[in-house]
């Protein structure tokens, strides 16, 4: 084990939590950079490992392959079949993850101190000598057959594979990365194989470790995890931008309710304009008590039970995103008042009234995050790959306190664009058609 590089020791305090985390970044005798959090108090640990790239490898013609194939890492690894490799994970009490994104595949982890050597080599085991056995690749294929068929049928995912099939056409984000049923019918045990390659590259790992751990011992454990993996992967998706003009396109569904799926460009997570977005969109559609969409949509005209708006700055390409369903009669309105909204926060803005609820909101909520040890990993994870030091677990609640009125303003003024919104509606709304 190399030597500890940082250890930086944080206290978060709020009304109603505490939450203290000391992270120590280490780097193994691999070479593999791991953020660990030491916590005794309690004998268990939580590690969280994050692999960049995700379901946007897929290859040409296979899609959904990186999907059924971390599907798939639990049904059986090295000489154990899918029901002996479960027997002997819950004989320890061990907890496993395996999950697949379109920019990124995750896996985690929780196991007791005492378990700890069985469980990694369990774990690892599983990541570095998959079996793929072909009756269990027939019998994960069908529950996700199962699930496209049924995504077919839910006006949610209806909404959301048009949408992202019109803003990015081609690119990996504009198919449902679960696949179609026919490329998962045509996926082959090589097929597997290949996107577990793939998406296991050592150069693109993230790894975080939260509990009763100490650095001597992260070290070896990491390292063994990963010994078998590659040490680099495929090229990178292109960047794309989002090509969806603005307005309506109108997708005819025999339902009582439509829903609604809608959005324009957003904003990177490294823009420097990225916290006054955030604050902006907790006060335009986020959660807490000041939300306009919810206030004017739901509240004043009753058009709706619910409504939200976020910020989804993606690996390659960032979208402002927003969803609400209403009565068929009424979806026309609701359209109306919500651009008529995004419009009016462009023009002239929010008051500091507002901004100062959601900046009292959203600095109060953050330590509350703070609530167990696989949290802690999973966000100290998402801050490596984000780029973020250490240190912005302490500075998070500065940068929001930091934005101003008029950073928030002139962001709504630079990137809220009523006229570039679009709506895909799932439904049989009234008085609305595609437009042209």
């Amino acid at each position: 084990m190399k030597r500890i590089l940082t250890a930086i020791g944080f206290i978060l305090t709020a009304a109603s939590a505490q939450a203290e985390v000391e992270i120590q970044q280490l780097t193994t005798d691999a070479g593999i950079d791991v953020w660990l959090v030491e916590e005794h108090s309690i004998p268990f640990v939580a590690v969280e490992m994050l692999f960049e790239g995700g379901t946007s490898l897929d290859v040409d013609g296979k899609r959904g392959a990186t999907n059924l194939m971390m599907a798939l890492i639990e049904e059986g690894s090295g000489d154990m079949d899918a029901r002996t490799f479960q027997r002997e994970r819950e004989s320890l009490a061990a907890s496993f993850g395996f999950s697949a994104y379109d920019d990124s595949v995750s896996v985690s982890a929780k196991f007791l101190t005492e378990n700890s050597d069985q469980a990694v080599a369990l774990l690892a085991q599983a990541l570095n000598d998959p079996r793929f056995d072909q009756d269990a690749i027939d019998r994960v294929r069908a529950q996700v057959l199962t699930n496209i068929a049924s995504d077919e049928k839910n006006p949610n995912r209806i909404a959301g594979n048009a949408f992202y099939a019109a803003a990015f056409g081609d690119h990996p984000y504009g198919s449902n990365s679960d696949g179609t049923i026919e490329s998962v019918n045509a996926l082959t045990q090589e097929d597997l194989f290949e996107a577990h390659q793939n998406a296991f590259a050592l150069s693109r790992l993230s790894v975080s470790v939260v509990g009763d751990i100490t650095p001597d011992e992260v070290g070896p454990m990491i390292d063994s995890l990963v010994a078998g993996l590659s040490a680099d992967g495929p090229a990178l998706p292109d960047r794309v931008e989002f090509g969806l003009p603005g307005g309506v396109t109108v997708i005819p569904y025999d339902t009582p309710q439509s829903v609604a799926l809608f959005g324009q460009a957003g904003i990177k997570r490294d823009d420097e304009d990225f916290f006054a977005a955030f604050i902006l969109n907790t006060i335009l559609g986020g959660n807490g008590p000041q939300s306009i969409l919810m206030e004017e949509v739901r509240e004043k005209r009753g058009l709706t039970y619910g409504i939200g708006s976020y910020l989804v700055p993606k690996d390659h390409a960032e979208m402002w995103l927003g969803s609400v369903a209403s009565a068929n009669e009424v979806m026309a309105e609701t359209i109306d008042v919500v651009t008529d909204q995004w419009a009016r926060v462009a023009t002239v803005g929010v008051s500091q009234e507002e901004l100062d609820a959601a900046k009292t909101y959203l600095t109060g909520e953050y330590p509350l995050r703070f609530d167990s040890n696989q949290a802690i990993a999973d966000i100290m994870v998402g801050m490596q790959v984000e780029g973020l030091p250490v240190e912005y677990i302490l500075n998070r609640n500065d940068y929001i306190n930091a934005v101003t009125l008029d950073d928030v303003n002139r962001v709504a003024r630079e990137i809220l664009d009523p006229d570039a919104l679009h709506f895909v509606v799932v439904g049989q709304p009234e008085g609305l058609e595609t437009s042209e």
